[in-house]
């Protein structure tokens, strides 16, 4: 006798493992996660996370924030709330986006726990398995992780020191379009990019509109460094300029503090719907506490002039990188940011930033490889250096420790110069460096 329950079969790690559904592939613990666990650990200078220096936020501010929602509205904060957000943080939302251009409605704006789950509630919104996500080379880990999670495919379009290439675009685009491959949208992150540091100029900003436009692509504008600039604003959102064509995605965790977690999309209205839907699918609402008590600290504080401190600590950091970089290390090459958090170095070709890491752990020093940061495969010759969190003077000891192991390295390849190359073989039909135009 047979039975039609289906037997289940799994592994000696996970019994389960049989049982998962196939999108379950596509969850993978990221490069930057893994690295936390030794970067938190006190003797090592870590140049890896993204991390913003909170202790720069004016403490008793944030506390009688608190307060002041608990005295007067704690039923409130403490209650369930609307999928879309409470109404008076989307007002304060409005006027955060104003300083770069945005003209918009408060019912077209859906906050989110942090940005990054209005990502994945776009993601699940347009996403099927096989569809095409367009992104910059290199492009965001977490992005990439959640397109990844819903069966998609990320096809990288090249960028330059002024961001992405608009005749690269329409060339990606006509290619896959001729392999019949369906694109759902373009992921963009235009100021001060992660990880590459760059900012897409102003004359590029509506010839991609156009380009993606014309191929009715929509755009996805992940924007959680533009308030963050050191000389020049960045140019105004792409969302200022299409505001039928662009999703825009912004958050407090780096003008605020990560641990809040908020943060928002703008849509357009009938994607606006279909969001609010999500976020009540998910999460039945986001945590009316936390959205009362930005929207208090928005109400009482001097916000613009906290984004202006954060601008100096974050300016002096950067600089701090880049003189130490240019002193300890000038064989290599890198950007120079005009904000946020990232300064994106390029490796001589035989080293192998992945392969090397485990060494400058040892030399108490971390960053994050740069093949944490392609979808294919690329960025063995680059690293993402972050000088967000680390005091001026350990960002300066990490890049001493960090030139230890790099010289080490091309010491070593020297040594053994002629008895064979000491890297892993290319694979197959993928470029193993990253844009070169980067440097």
């Amino acid at each position: 006798m047979t039975s039609d329950v289906p037997q289940r079969t799994g592994n000696n790690l996970d019994p389960w493992y049989a049982n998962y559904a196939e999108r379950a592939a596509g969850f993978a613990a990221s490069e930057v996660r893994a690295l936390f666990a030794v970067a938190s650990r006190p003797e090592v200078v870590s140049l890896a996370g993204g991390m913003p220096f909170v202790s720069a936020l004016p403490q008793e501010l944030i506390t009688s924030a608190f307060e002041r929602v608990m005295r007067e509205q704690g039923p409130v904060a403490l209650q369930y709330g609307s999928g879309q957000g409470i109404p008076s943080l989307r007002e304060h939302i409005l006027d955060v986006m104003s300083l770069e251009g945005i003209r918009a409605s408060v019912d077209n704006v859906v906050t989110s726990t942090g940005s990054q789950q209005a990502l994945d509630f776009v993601a699940k919104l347009f996403l099927d398995p096989g569809d095409v996500v367009l992104a910059e080379a290199p492009s965001y880990v977490g992005a990439m992780g959640v397109f990844r999670s819903y069966q998609a495919s990320v096809v990288h379009v090249a960028m330059d020191d002024d961001g992405l290439i608009p005749e690269a675009l329409r060339q990606t685009i006509a290619h896959l379009r001729g392999q019949g491959r369906r694109i759902k949208f373009l992921y963009t992150i235009p100021n001060f990019h992660n990880p590459a540091g760059v900012t897409l100029s102003a004359s590029r900003r509506p010839e991609i509109l156009e380009i993606c436009r014309s191929n009715e692509i929509l755009v996805l504008e992940d924007n959680p460094y533009g308030l963050l600039h050191f000389d020049e604003p960045a140019p105004d959102a792409l969302r200022s300029m299409d505001p039928e064509g662009v999703i825009y995605l912004g958050s407090f965790s780096k003008t605020l503090a990560p641990g809040f977690r908020v943060g928002w999309a703008l849509a357009p209205h009938a994607i606006r719907e279909k969001l609010i839907l999500a976020a009540e699918s998910a999460i039945l609402s986001p945590s009316s506490f936390s959205q009362l008590v930005v929207s208090e600290y928005l109400s009482q504080a001097d916000w613009r002039g906290q984004i202006d401190a954060f601008r100096g600590v974050y300016r002096e950091r950067k600089d701090a990188m880049i003189e130490a970089l240019g002193e300890y290390l000038p064989q290599l090459s890198w950007t120079n940011p005009n904000g946020g958090f990232y300064v994106w170095v390029t490796l001589p070709d035989v080293l192998d930033s992945k392969q090397m890491l485990p060494r400058a752990v040892r030399e108490l020093v971390a960053y994050t490889p740069g093949t944490a940061f392609f979808a294919d495969g690329r960025g063995r010759h680059a690293m993402r250096l972050s000088f967000c969190y680390p005091t001026p003077d350990a960002i300066r000891l990490g890049i001493r420790r960090l030139a230890t192991v790099v010289n080490g390295e091309l010491d070593l390849l020297d040594t053994f110069a002629g008895t064979g190359s000491l890297q892993s073989p290319e694979r197959p039909g993928i470029e193993a460096a990253p844009p070169t135009d980067l440097k």
